[in-house]
């Protein structure tokens, strides 16, 4: 029987037309990548891009399984990645630069969350302005170290007070506690604070004169930020599928802006938040989520300039060892290859 050119023609025509065209879209890569994203805390509203993408199908759009892990204690994300227990992990500016002044292998590549943050206070114990915690006694993690001492002297001189002896602080490690700490009376301050946990958690538990002075605001570089990182050779073997992650988080961070209840139902699902919360609980929850729908970015990348100012904070501050961190080049740990 024969067969007309002109139905041929249209056969071929019609089989194009259903074939997806996938050798520009990263989404169209038929292997599945599997990533394994270790956490910095427990889940929470700041890993919401994350929560969304999953939830969302974005990951399995771009062909991913992204495994989010949470730390059962402190760990060394660099050790986990090259163990192979961790492919990515998140992390702050301010520890990946001390990381990198330590000569660790690690390189941040893309910036998903920046909150506003800094030292928290309770307005109702005398403390007005910066200078006014001069000789106070700090709640920190990593106390007796120097990172508390750090934050609130830069701020006190920044607040034009040069004559506070910086051994003048008393310190104490009440962990990641912040308002336990200060509600317990066993500091009058507590730093690193991100105002938008800590501040509504502080006055719901009725601490109602709650309030902090911002990084930004009062000399200390703002690294009240989360990026993720991993370390210089697995970024060059995955580099294709760290793209990947990137466009899926970006895209879940335009549903966090234009449809935001429908991010907060994906966080409920994904904790499985009942109502079986007390009510405290309940506000704390709502007055947090508020607070963090606004703080995911668009843009993902973050500047050499940016990196290098925070480095010299450290060096000046003595965190880091001058010598080894002023040999340590930007590029060396942070990356905007992917972040574009």
């Amino acid at each position: 029987m024969m067969v007309s050119l002109s139905l041929i023609l249209l056969f071929v025509l019609l089989q194009l037309h259903a074939a997806p065209c996938c050798s520009s879209e990263p989404e169209c890569d038929a292997v599945v990548s599997k990533i394994r994203l270790g956490l910095e805390w427990f889940i929470n509203p700041d890993h919401l891009p994350l929560i969304v993408a999953k939830e969302h199908g974005i990951f399995a759009e771009f062909n991913l399984d992204v495994a989010l892990v949470e730390p059962a204690d402190h760990w060394e994300a660099e050790e986990e990645i090259i163990a192979g227990r961790l492919d990515v992990a998140v992390t702050e500016p301010l520890h990946l630069a001390q990381d990198a002044a330590k000569g660790k292998p690690v390189l941040g590549f893309s910036r998903f969350l920046h909150t506003d943050g800094g030292v928290m206070y309770d307005r109702s114990n005398g403390i007005e302005r910066p200078r006014d915690m001069c000789g106070k006694t700090i709640s920190y993690p990593g106390s007796p170290g120097p990172g508390g001492p750090a934050i609130i002297q830069t701020m006190v001189e920044a607040d034009g007070k040069l004559d506070c002896d910086i051994e003048s602080y008393g310190k104490y490690n009440g962990g990641f506690y912040h308002t336990d700490a200060i509600q317990s009376g066993n500091a009058d301050v507590a730093t690193l604070i991100f105002w938008n946990f800590e501040i509504p958690e502080a006055k719901a538990r009725g601490i109602k004169d709650a309030a902090f002075f911002s990084l930004k605001d009062w000399g200390v570089p703002d690294f009240c930020q989360l990026v993720l990182m991993t370390t210089p050779q697995r970024f060059e073997e995955q580099k294709d599928v760290f793209r990947k992650l990137v466009l899926a988080m970006r895209r879940a961070t335009g549903i966090i802006h234009q449809q935001p209840e429908l991010a907060k139902k994906y966080y409920n699902e994904y904790v499985n938040n009942d109502d079986s919360a007390d009510e405290t609980q309940k506000a704390i929850m709502d007055a947090t989520m508020t607070a963090t729908l606004p703080a995911f970015p668009n843009d993902n990348n973050m500047s050499t300039d940016y990196y290098s100012r925070l480095m010299e904070w450290l060096i000046k501050t003595e965190q880091v060892d001058k010598d080894s961190a002023s040999k340590v080049p930007v590029s060396a740990y942070w990356t905007n290859d992917v972040a574009w």
